[in-house]
């Protein structure tokens, strides 16, 4: 071998080694990360945005977030319909806070959400493509009145009964933003609990629409928790995470074990034939759930499926100057610069004296 060979041969080796201890260096470095990640999910500590993550944790998280964010917004369509025909001025102001309720709730998982890499328009357009899912709930109608005391009640009881360990999760932002909505949903749950309450012991024709919007919602209300745990794949890892604590029939059964005294309460019947008290397991057993027609809805197949997305992107479109007013503002106004100047409130002149009303002898007409 010339000299030159030899330089070129050498120089390899020496690219080589470099590359090798690089390549070496980064292993280490993963795995050093991902030990410290372990570490503090079996602490039961926060993972927080810039901490390191494994990508199958993020991409789980991004799915589970923008599935709950969706479901908010798109949740709102039902009960809106109701508001302009709400029975009095107490219950729509009540309706129109709830309704308002669930766009802040979308608003803060979206934020969540973008903490993990993401944007929320990426979300929105998978969203509107039908390339993300939402509650199979809301593909339901709302026929009556009393069906906005059914998903208060329902529903929102089976959000609370699910979202409540999330305030626990291990990704922070998530659980932050899970303390704030759960504290909402209370007050949601309660304004439906009471309206079917109101309607119960109204008119006999009152407690029949009652009775009828709680046979169309329990078994969808079921359906809420997600597929039985043998056919529920993701679970396993999800619990191993700590992003869920419990799996999909675990909390089942408890919404039932809650909702079945109440409706001992309200006085109306859960549409269950084979309801009844297990004194071995503690619990109450229930009958099987339709898992084809669970399937079907998430599928597209439900009764307002494409409804509640045609409506969800025409809100998107007709929102778009919106959008574009607040970006333009926010680009001249940006963080940091000082808080624009508002001019004081012009001197007014103080107000005349105005005699004191003469004495006014009692019995005088």
């Amino acid at each position: 071998m010339n000299a030159r060979a030899e330089t070129e041969h050498a120089g390899n080796g020496t690219r080589d080694h470099t590359a090798n201890d690089t390549a070496g260096r980064a292993a280490n470095d993963t795995a050093g990360r991902a030990a410290a990640f372990e570490r503090t999910i079996a602490a039961d500590e926060r993972i927080e945005p810039r901490d390191w993550m494994p990508d199958a944790y993020r991409a789980t998280l991004v799915r589970q977030i923008a599935q709950h964010a969706h479901s908010e917004i798109i949740g709102m369509q039902p009960e809106a319909d109701w508001i302009t025909r709400a029975p009095s001025l107490r219950r729509k102001a009540i309706l129109i806070a709830k309704v308002q309720d669930e766009a802040g709730h979308g608003l803060y998982l979206y934020g969540a959400a973008e903490t993990l890499g993401t944007s929320r328009e990426e979300l929105l357009d998978k969203l509107h493509a039908g390339r993300h899912k939402y509650s199979s709930i809301f593909n339901y109608p709302t026929l009556t009145w009393a069906d906005v005391g059914a998903i208060g009640w329902l529903v929102d009881g089976a959000a609370i009964t699910n979202q409540v360990p999330l305030c626990r999760c291990s990704y922070g932002p998530y659980a932050r933003a899970m303390v704030r909505i759960c504290k909402e949903e209370s007050f949601h749950q309660r304004q439906g609990y009471e309206l079917l309450h109101t309607l119960a012991h109204g008119t006999s024709a009152q407690r029949a629409m009652a009775q009828d919007a709680v046979d169309r919602w329990w078994w969808p209300s079921l359906m809420m928790f997600g597929p039985p745990d043998d056919a529920s794949p993701r679970t396993e890892q999800s619990m191993a995470w700590r992003i869920k604590r419990h799996t999909n029939d675990e909390l089942r059964q408890r919404f039932v074990d809650i909702c079945v005294p109440q409706a001992e309460a309200l006085g109306l019947t859960l549409p269950d034939p084979e309801l009844r008290w297990n004194e071995e397991r503690g619990h109450w057993d229930f009958g099987p759930v339709d898992w084809a027609e669970f399937r079907a809805v998430l599928a597209g197949e439900g009764p307002c499926n494409e409804e509640r997305i045609s409506r969800r992107r025409r809100a998107h479109a007709e929102g778009a100057w919106v959008r574009e007013a607040a970006s333009a503002y926010a680009a001249k106004h940006p963080r940091g610069d000082a808080a624009p100047h508002v001019p004081a409130a012009p001197n007014v002149p103080a107000a005349p004296n105005v005699p004191a009303a003469p004495n006014v002898r009692a019995g005088a007409s």
